[in-house]
């Protein structure tokens, strides 16, 4: 079982710079988009309901053309969820959670705080409130894969420049504190670090000066699962060689 996940920046450009056809070779079971910055009706294209594949999108309510979420699924899921319950996240389109069997894969998308003091008030206050639906998922008996942009780096491994971002949103003590909870605390596992331990790699790089091309980057996007998983996990990698964003997909490979 092959599962993806890629913050777009856009679907639309996305698709303008050869993702679903990079994605069609990919053969994955289930893709997870985040930040797809559309409204379902503004894809009426067939590239976006990608062949042999369910698609389903979960549009921000509160703001055209910002955040958003979609699930491509090979195989028909039993249910689909867009909402956790609080309509401030709920309408910035966050949240989609494809269930299979015991099997769920949600595509979730962190705020980012790094606007300005508001939007990192609110980045803690959406911490603190999914932290009790994590623990519920967590001893549902089901199995979870939660694919998405964390929008927060967790080690030093994890970023480039780890003095000098501290006091930066994304790489705040508070935040990483709080992955802390969740690896160590709580159970969920990290499958990047499950299967590299020791490795520097990173998900995203800024669009300023020569990040990308000097690897400036930060690791932010996972894939974060139950720990009944981990055994299932075989491999992982982040695709770098094409630029369909400022994210780089990162895909994960489980044992059936």
């Amino acid at each position: 079982m092959r599962i993806i996940s890629l913050n777009a920046n856009g679907i639309r450009s996305a698709g303008t710079k050869g993702v679903f056809e990079w994605l069609r070779k990919q053969n994955a079971d289930v893709v997870c988009l985040q930040e797809t910055k559309s409204q379902e009706n503004q894809l009426t294209d067939a590239k976006f309901r990608p062949d042999g594949h369910h698609c389903f999108y979960r549009d921000a309510s509160s703001k055209k053309g910002y955040s958003g979420v979609a699930i491509y699924a090979k195989r028909e899921p039993d249910e689909v969820r867009t909402e956790l319950g609080w309509e401030p996240f709920d309408s910035e389109g966050r949240y989609i959670e494809a269930r299979f069997g015991n099997l769920s894969v949600v595509s979730l998308y962190v705020p980012s705080g790094s606007s300005g003091d508001e939007r990192q008030q609110f980045k803690f206050k959406v911490m603190e409130w999914i932290t009790p639906i994590f623990d519920q998922w967590l001893h549902s008996g089901r199995d979870y894969v939660i694919c998405g942009d964390w929008n927060i780096v967790h080690t030093k491994n994890d970023i480039k420049n780890w003095s000098s971002n501290q006091k930066n949103s994304g790489c705040l003590p508070e935040e990483r504190a709080w992955l802390d909870l969740l690896f160590k605390e709580r159970g969920w596992v990290d499958s990047f670090r499950a299967l590299k331990p020791d490795a520097v790699e990173y998900t995203w790089w800024s669009n300023r000066g020569q990040a990308r091309a000097n690897n400036v980057g930060w690791r932010i996007d996972y894939q974060v699962i139950t720990p009944g998983l981990q055994k299932r996990l075989k491999s992982c990698s982040i695709y770098r060689d094409e630029r369909f964003s400022d994210h780089a997909p990162y895909l994960v490979d489980y044992v059936d």
